[in-house]
């Protein structure tokens, strides 16, 4: 039986890189191989055309309610009994129509419900609600 000396039962304390040094080399290759499919593109000859003017946004509508309920839209006050009527036929007019709503913070909920209620009955998917940062 041999024995065995404090030295040869000490823990190693030296750093085995082979693990690394094969993980490098296969992102090494991996990057080899990838470089050139990235750097290549077909070469087109693009046609020439005149100058166009570019698409205009339309301006979002603006439908505020105030502290007492009252509804207007782009600051011109409507009757509750008009508002969707009135937004059917800006939408037929612009299918492509954006709502922005803006209602004071003291509005009972209940008001906000019924304009985004009618917003909705009026085919208005774009609707969206207007606050201020603190």
């Amino acid at each position: 039986m041999a024995l065995h000396t404090s030295s040869e039962q000490s823990a190693m304390s030296d750093i085995n890189v082979t693990p690394l040094v094969d993980v490098m080399l296969v992102l090494l290759i991996v990057f080899i191989v990838t470089a050139p499919l990235l750097m290549q593109a077909v070469k087109v000859d693009l046609p020439k055309t005149a100058a166009v003017d570019p698409l205009k946004q339309a301006q979002p509508v603006q439908i505020s309610i105030d502290v007492q309920g009252t509804v207007y839209i782009d600051q011109r006050p409507i009757h509750f009994d008009m508002l969707e009527s009135e937004l059917k036929k800006m939408h037929a007019a612009t299918p492509d129509m954006n709502v922005q709503l803006h209602a004071d913070e003291n509005v009972k909920y209940g008001r906000v419900a019924q304009v985004m209620a009618a917003i909705n009955r009026a085919g208005i998917s774009k609707l969206g609600f207007v606050t201020t940062a603190q």
